[in-house]
């Protein structure tokens, strides 16, 4: 049996933990602020959590899509779960903008050309507030 990638690692950056989730910042330059949501036990499932692990769990994701919308202000938040390569809970909250390289595709589709240059100074003003944004998660996600 192989080792769980996200039970071995952080899987990003990590801008807020506890005993039970933690939220990290996924290193993708082209999507500045793409967050993981990640239930620290190795479990599968939604449903492998009791109901109340599972409000926490996504009361966590809806606080980075708030502070995802409020200072990165994005035309859209992407929320996904998919655990195919990997097996353990986490959601993915991802920043997406109409000039984003794959917009309105999924970020796992093929790009598509645009104005690279248009995108390129939006990611840098999203790079920019990454700090305010770490402040941000960890003053709401600690209530």
């Amino acid at each position: 049996m192989s080792v769980c990638a996200l039970c071995a690692a952080d899987g990003g950056a990590v801008l807020w933990s506890d005993a039970v989730l933690r939220v990290v910042l996924v290193d993708e330059p082209d999507y500045p602020g793409f967050t993981r949501v990640i239930w620290n036990a190795h479990v599968r499932e939604m449903t492998d959590l009791v109901p109340g692990d599972r409000a926490r769990l996504m009361q966590a994701v809806w606080d980075v899509e708030a502070v995802q919308r409020r200072l990165l202000r994005p035309d859209k938040v992407n929320l996904a779960s998919l655990g195919n390569q990997v097996p353990h809970l986490h959601w993915h909250v991802i920043p997406r903008y109409v000039d984003d390289r794959h917009f309105p595709a999924p970020v796992w589709a093929q790009p598509r050309t645009g104005d690279e240059a248009a995108a390129r100074r939006r990611q840098a003003a999203a790079r920019a507030l990454l700090g305010s944004y770490r402040e941000a998660l960890a003053a709401r996600l600690k209530r």
